[in-house]
């Protein structure tokens, strides 16, 4: 059976984010000033076959843990649904 994963990668909260600083000060010369604490991530799709949900979660939490994300400075949570 197929599965849709739809995983976020973000900087953990301790970490500072240059890029969503930058992005926050850009918005704020806009006007903007209602936004805050900005945040840059990345978002990463992919198919997977497995014969369960728990299957399928599983392969891609793995898949997180030792490529998509890097533990020591991001964190991550994905959405698995059948296709």
């Amino acid at each position: 059976m197929k599965f849709f994963a739809e995983i976020n990668v973000l900087p953990q909260k301790e970490i500072l984010d240059p890029q969503g600083k930058a992005v926050k000060l850009g918005l704020h010369n806009l006007g903007m000033d209602a936004i805050d604490n900005v945040r840059i991530g990345k978002r990463i799709t992919l198919e997977v076959e497995a014969d369960s949900q728990e299957a399928a979660e599983a392969q891609v939490k793995t898949a997180c843990e030792k490529l998509l994300a890097n533990l020591i400075m991001e964190s991550f949570d994905f959405v698995v649904k059948p296709l």
